[in-house]
């Protein structure tokens, strides 16, 4: 094998990994059993955010800059600023997310610990993995992940045997709500692929690798929790114990949550990084942990669903300005000037407005908000950068 099929193999070997980590969720199943059977908006919504999951990684590479660090190339510095603070928050939120939700499923298989002391140990194996690091990391999950795939095929395999009756199926949201929350989960990753691609010397194959490994991954939490919700279960713990997984569940509800939490916090300090490069971006993990802990104990699940909705207002508009920007720019051979900074960020603007008050427009503008914020803040970008000079 020649040093450049070498190189690709061991990149895509470790960004499959990294991306099988982050689809192999809790927070996947949940949305997969609010979705309830709606398959085909989960895939739409799948393919739509792979897509752009994996430009904005191309993105990252090309610039060799992380996820933050891309966003002053196309919106200045205060553009990045503010960018870099809402990726911080959501990345607290999400932690708090994936803790809260491994506690609840933990609690439920060992009903005798309580709660806050789960959550603060799940948060300790956070921490522990982010100072193992990436360099370590795809040394150490090789087995880790191997046994995850494992204890999740079993799983599948039980949720789907057929062995349990199948339940009528309450109203289902509709097609474009669940389109729109299939599409927040991987564009919730846009502003950190970046982080993971920007050294990487086989670019594509990374960018293909994590874009295909998270999208058919997190397909499969998906379709695991509308099979939960095909034979009753309204709830992850109580679907994992209805199929009988034993210790095994507790297993995988401790590693997902680690895996992925652990791409969060890192994330994290890699975007204060961004806005103050002399903080160690491991000890920003770690307080984000600390942040995500208090979260968890204190309730955040019962916003969990318009938390999703509010990250896909501020991403998508910001991944798709950036995305055509930079098309522009690589067409035109221009870069970003302040006028065009300014402008780009009043595109996203328009489409985070447009994701806010798209629902009031349905009766006569039937998009979904996320199709609507890509076509506002899209053609937007696109004119600007092709039309307006800098005086």
């Amino acid at each position: 094998m020649n040093d450049c099929a070498h190189v690709c193999v061991r990149e895509g070997r470790k960004f499959g990994l990294i991306w099988f980590g982050a689809a192999t969720s809790l927070a996947e199943i949940e949305v997969g059993l609010w979705s309830r059977g709606c398959l085909p908006a989960v895939v739409l919504g799948h393919i739509v955010g792979g897509v752009m999951l994996f430009l904005a990684g191309m993105l990252g590479a090309k610039l060799r800059k992380n996820g933050m660090e891309c966003t002053q190339s196309f919106f200045g510095r205060p553009g990045m600023f503010f960018f870099a603070v809402a990726n911080v928050l959501q990345l607290v939120g999400w932690t708090a997310v994936m803790l809260a939700q491994g506690t609840d499923a933990a609690k439920g298989l060992v009903a005798k610990c309580p709660a806050p002391l789960l959550t603060v140990l799940l948060g300790l194996l956070v921490m522990a993995w982010i100072f193992v690091g990436l360099r370590s990391f795809s040394y150490v999950t090789t087995v880790t992940m191997v046994l995850l795939l494992g204890m999740v095929s079993v799983l599948t395999w039980r949720v789907f045997q057929g062995g349990a009756e199948v339940v009528p199926l309450a109203e289902t949201p509709s097609f474009w709500s669940i389109f729109d929350l299939s599409l927040a989960m991987p564009l919730s990753w846009l502003p950190l692929i970046s982080d993971y691609t920007k050294e990487t010397p086989a670019p594509k194959t990374a960018c293909a690798v994590s874009a295909l490994v998270y999208t058919l991954g997190s397909l499969w939490m998906y379709a695991v929790g509308i099979g939960l919700a095909r034979i009753g279960q309204d709830n992850i713990t109580d679907g994992i114990v209805f199929v009988h997984m034993g210790i095994w569940a507790l297993l995988i509800v401790l590693i997902s949550t680690t895996t992925t939490t652990f791409l969060d916090a890192y994330s994290a300090g890699e975007s204060a990084k961004a806005v103050f490069p002399e903080i160690p971006p491991k000890v920003v993990g770690c307080v984000v942990c600390c942040l995500g802990i208090l979260l968890a104990c204190l309730g955040i699940m019962g916003r969990y669903i318009s938390f999703l909705y509010l990250i896909a207002s501020i991403f998508v508009p910001m991944a798709t300005v950036m995305l055509v920007s930079w098309g522009v720019q690589n067409k035109t051979r221009r870069s970003s000037t302040l006028l065009l900074s300014r402008l780009n960020f009043m595109a996203f603007v328009m489409g985070f407005l447009a994701y806010q008050f798209g629902p009031k427009l349905a009766p006569w503008l039937p998009l979904p908000p996320s199709v609507l914020t890509i076509l506002v803040s899209g053609l937007l970008a696109l004119a600007v950068n092709l039309v307006v000079k800098e005086p």
